[in-house]
């Protein structure tokens, strides 16, 4: 008897009348919202006009949808297409099956053409969208939680998660439970930019790249402790060698990039007004002291306000006695 461990839900969907509201559509859409909400934050920050990031997310969500599902499509092909399958079951989202390499690579197009009708740099954008990326992975994970799905291998930790249906080929028992290991992973990637970002001033794409290439060293260990079926090359599952890949690419952008344009975009979206970027404030406040500092006078300044308001004083001392001396002469004479 297991005295603790995660219960799964008893079922992923709860039917509101007619209208089935889901636990994986509602992760992902509530994951949806924090990228938006915490992208266009540090939008505004760089310099950008607010709702930017909303208007072009509406072109990057949908792409971003599309690009994950035909990645699981077509990586695990048998699914819907071999002997005893039902090829509609493709177009069935909310059974789960996104795959992030493809939703990552489609969405990017989407936020590309959102960018250019705006005339945006996209990796400034993606920089500023990279940590809210990671967030709404975090939230996105527990959809697969509602659908008791890729979970690790067998264990009896007191965190295993309690698998309790048999559909599709489940066995009842107690697992790793992957999606919290990498829903907290990508917690920690999300920090792990907005630190680095604030740290080293990454622009041109590099704190996205950064994301992409922390998010791939966990969704490696990850990736290997699964248990569900995936196709595998030279022993290693295919998300694996996709993780590699990816990493690889991700660090040569920030190698090639931090030498060929360092620093940030000293400007992120025409014609927004130019807010102060981080630091800015303290050293105009600094440069203002200095300035007063200088424009006061000093002890015994000859050149003082109060040193010119005397003057007049003392030379009409002189002459008011001087013309007082004269009149008395005057009288005696008189």
């Amino acid at each position: 008897m297991e005295l603790a461990y995660i219960p799964s839900p008893s079922r992923g969907v709860i039917h509101l009348g007619p209208i089935p509201l889901r636990g994986y559509a509602f992760c992902i859409i509530i994951g949806v919202f924090v990228a938006v909400w915490l992208g266009n934050k540090r939008w505004i920050a760089r310099g950008g006009r607010a709702g930017t990031v909303a208007d072009i997310a509406v072109w990057a969500v949908p792409f971003g949808l599309v690009g994950g599902r035909l990645y699981h499509v077509i990586t695990d092909y048998e699914l819907y297409f071999s002997a005893g399958r039902d090829w509609v079951d493709a177009f069935k989202v909310w059974q789960g099956g996104l795959g992030i390499w493809g939703a990552i690579a489609l969405g990017a197009l989407g936020a590309w053409i959102g960018c250019r009708r705006r005339g945006i740099p996209l990796p400034a954008y993606a920089d500023a969208i990279a940590p809210g990326i990671a967030f709404a992975q975090a939230c996105g994970r527990w959809g697969n939680w509602f659908n008791q799905e890729l979970y690790g291998r067998e264990t009896h930790v007191p965190w295993a998660l309690h698998i309790t249906s048999s559909e599709g080929g489940r066995v009842p028992g107690y697992y790793h439970p992957t999606f919290l290991y990498e829903s907290l992973w990508c917690i920690g990637v999300g920090f792990l930019v907005i630190w680095a970002d604030r740290r080293f001033k990454l622009g041109h794409g590099r704190a996205f790249a950064l994301y992409v290439a922390a998010y791939c060293v966990g969704r490696g260990w990850i990736e290997y402790m699964r248990v569900d079926d995936a196709h595998h090359i030279l022993g290693l599952r295919l998300n694996d060698w996709t993780a590699m890949i990816v990493f690889l690419l991700a660090v040569v952008y920030m190698v090639l990039s931090a030498k060929k344009r360092p620093g940030r975009e000293a400007v992120v979206e025409p014609g927004a007004p130019d807010g102060p970027a981080e630091g800015e404030t303290e050293a105009e406040d600094k440069a203002d002291e200095k300035t007063d500092d200088k424009a006061a006078p000093k002890t015994g300044d000859k050149t003082g306000p109060d040193a010119v308001e005397a003057g007049p004083v003392d030379k009409a001392e002189p002459a008011a006695s001087e013309a007082k001396d004269e009149a008395e002469s005057a009288g005696k004479k008189s």
